[in-house]
C-alpha cells in the first residue's frame, strides 16, 4: 500500500498532465485538474498509515512527510480557486483558450515536480526536480503572452538559472566531498548513505559547497538580495500560480537547504550553518518590511510580505534547537495557508476591479463585503495578530530567540512591525474608505480561501496533540 501511494504521489500528477495536455475543452479540464489534485493529496496524507521503505532514489521521512503533505493540499484548494479565476479570465478574453489546456498540464506538471524534489533521496535527482518546477513556473508566468508578463518570465528564467546553476555546483562539492569516504557512484549521493557518513567528510569541501547552495536555493526560497524575481513573477503571472509560488514552490527550495543544513550539522569540523542563514533571514525580513510601504500593485506588495516571511522561517532555522525549529515548521505552514488565501483573496478582487493598482480599489468592504472582509482577515493573520496561527509561531520564534540571542530579537521585532504598519496602511486603503472602481459582483469561488482562514485560526486557538508530537520530532530531527 505504501508503495502504491509513494508512486500515487509522482505517477498521478505527471499522467494528469500528459492527459491534459490533449484534451480540449475548459470546465472538463479544469474539473480534471482538481480531481488529480485531490487523488495526489489522498496519496499523500496516506503516507501517514504505514511507515514507508526508503530506495536509492525515493525517500519518506518524518520531515518530508510534513512538506508533502502541506503541498498537496494547496494544490488541491489552489486547483479549486482556478478553476474559477481562469474561467472568468476565458471569459474577459484575457487567457486564450489554446494557452488553458497549456496551463493545466503545467500546473500538474509543476506538482510532479515539487513532489519528486521532497520525495528524492538522491541529492542530483532533487536539483533535476527543483530545476523542472523552475522551468515550468517560468513557462506559467508568462503565459498571457504580454509585455510585462513576457519580461518577467525572462527575468525569472535568468535569475532562477543563475541561482540553480550555484545549488548546482554546491551540489557536485558535496558529492567531491563524500566519494572518498563512500565511493563512486550512485551511493555518494544518497542523501540516506550521506547522513550516516557525514562525520568523515572533508569539512572544508562542506564549507564550500554549503555556501554556494545557501545562494542558490536561496535564490528559489526569495531571501534578500536575491529575491529580485520574487515580484515580478507575482505580478504578472496568473494569481494561482503566486499562490502557490509562494505558498509553495519557496518551501520546496526551503526543504532543500534544511537537508544540507543537517547535512554539516553531523560533521563537527564544517563550518556552522546557523549564522548564515539568520543573518540572511533578518536582512530579508527587514528590508522586505520596508520595501511594503512603495508598492502600489496589490500582488507585488504580498510578493514582498512572502520575502519578510520567508526571512522569519529561515531565521527560525538558523537559530536551531527544538523550539526554534518548531517555531519555524509552524511559521511555514501558517504563512503557506494565509498567503494562498490572501492570492484567492486578490485575484478575484484584481478581477472584479479590473487592475491590481491599489489606488484603484477602495471600500471593498462596501462594495465586495466577502472578498473585503476576507481579505481584512487575510491581512490580519498574515500581520501576526493573535489569536491566528502566525501570531503563535512568530511568539514561539521571538521568545525562543530572546531566551538565547536577545539583541536579535530587536531587529527582528522591529521588521515585524514595520511590516505591519506597512500592510495596515495600504489594508486601510483597499478595504475601507471611498470606494473606486468596479462594484460588479464577483463570480468566485470563495470554499478554498475561507478553508485556509478557518485553519489559521483554530490553529492559533488549538493544535492536536498528535501535530504538536509530530512537529517535535521533525524539530529534534533537524538539530
Amino acid at each position: 500500500m505504501m508503495i502504491d501511494a509513494l508512486s500515487g504521489i509522482l505517477l498521478i500528477p505527471a499522467f494528469s498532465a500528459c492527459l491534459l495536455a490533449i484534451l480540449p475543452g475548459y470546465r472538463l479540464t479544469a474539473r480534471l485538474n482538481v480531481l488529480a489534485a485531490f487523488l495526489t493529496f489522498s496519496m499523500a496524507v496516506s503516507l501517514f498509515v504505514v511507515e514507508p521503505v526508503s530506495g536509492l532514489y525515493l525517500l519518506v521521512d518524518d520531515l518530508n512527510k510534513v512538506f508533502i503533505v502541506l503541498t498537496t493540499f494547496v494544490s488541491f484548494t489552489t486547483s479549486a480557486f482556478s478553476a474559477s479565476y481562469i474561467g472568468h479570465e476565458i471569459e474577459i478574453g484575457r487567457l486564450k483558450l489554446p494557452y488553458v489546456r497549456f496551463y493545466h498540464a503545467m500546473y500538474q506538471m509543476l506538482m510532479f515536480a515539487m513532489n519528486l524534489a521532497l520525495v528524492a533521496n538522491n541529492i542530483g535527482l532533487m536539483w533535476v526536480a527543483i530545476e523542472l518546477a523552475t522551468l515550468t513556473t517560468v513557462l506559467m508566468v508568462g503565459i498571457y503572452r504580454t509585455h510585462e508578463a513576457l519580461e518577467a518570465a525572462w527575468k525569472y528564467f535568468i535569475l532562477g538559472s543563475v541561482g540553480i546553476a550555484l545549488a548546482l555546483f554546491g551540489t557536485i562539492l558535496i558529492y567531491m566531498a563524500a566519494r572518498p569516504v563512500i565511493g563512486e557512484g550512485v551511493s555518494a549521493m544518497v542523501w540516506t548513505v550521506l547522513v550516516t557518513h557525514a562525520a568523515a567528510f572533508d569539512p572544508a569541501l562542506l564549507n564550500v559547497a554549503f555556501v554556494f547552495l545557501l545562494l542558490g536555493y536561496g535564490t528559489k526560497v526569495g531571501l534578500a538580495p536575491l529575491h529580485a524575481w520574487l515580484p515580478d513573477a507575482h505580478a504578472e503571472g496568473p494569481t494561482p500560480i503566486s499562490a502557490v509560488l509562494s505558498g509553495l514552490l519557496l518551501n520546496v527550495a526551503l526543504y532543500a537547504l534544511l537537508r544540507f543544513k543537517m547535512l554539516l550539522a553531523l560533521n563537527p569540523a564544517a563550518i556552522a550553518p546557523g549564522p548564515l542563514m539568520v543573518t540572511m533571514g533578518l536582512i530579508s525580513c527587514v528590508f522586505a518590511a520596508f520595501m511594503l510601504y512603495r508598492r502600489r500593485d496589490i500582488k507585488r506588495m504580498f510578493a514582498y510580505s512572502s520575502i519578510e516571511h520567508m526571512g522569519i522561517i529561515v531565521f527560525a532555522f538558523g537559530m536551531g534547537g527544538p523550539l526554534a525549529n518548531f517555531a519555524g515548521l509552524l511559521h511555514m505552514v501558517m504563512h503557506s495557508l494565509t498567503k494562498s488565501a490572501i492570492f484567492f483573496a486578490v485575484g478575484h478582487i484584481a478581477q472584479v476591479k479590473g487592475t491590481q493598482k491599489i489606488a484603484d480599489m477602495g471600500g471593498l468592504t462596501v462594495t465586495h463585503p466577502v472578498l473585503g472582509w476576507g481579505l481584512v482577515l487575510g491581512v490580519v493573520a498574515i500581520a501576526g495578530l493573535p489569536p491566528l496561527g502566525i501570531f503563535m509561531s512568530e511568539f514561539l520564534v521571538v521568545s525562543s530567540t530572546f531566551a538565547r540571542e536577545p539583541w536579535l530579537v530587536i531587529i527582528l521585532v522591529f521588521g515585524i512591525l514595520v511590516a505591519l504598519g506597512g500592510l495596515f496602511l495600504r489594508l486601510n486603503t483597499i478595504a475601507f474608505g471611498e470606494p473606486r472602481g468596479s462594484t460588479a459582483p464577483a463570480e468566485a469561488s470563495y470554499v478554498p480561501m475561507f478553508a485556509h482562514l478557518a485553519i489559521v485560526f483554530v490553529a492559533g486557538i488549538y493544535m492536536p496533540p498528535a501535530l504538536v508530537i509530530g512537529f517535535q520530532k521533525v524539530a529534534r530531527l533537524l538539530g
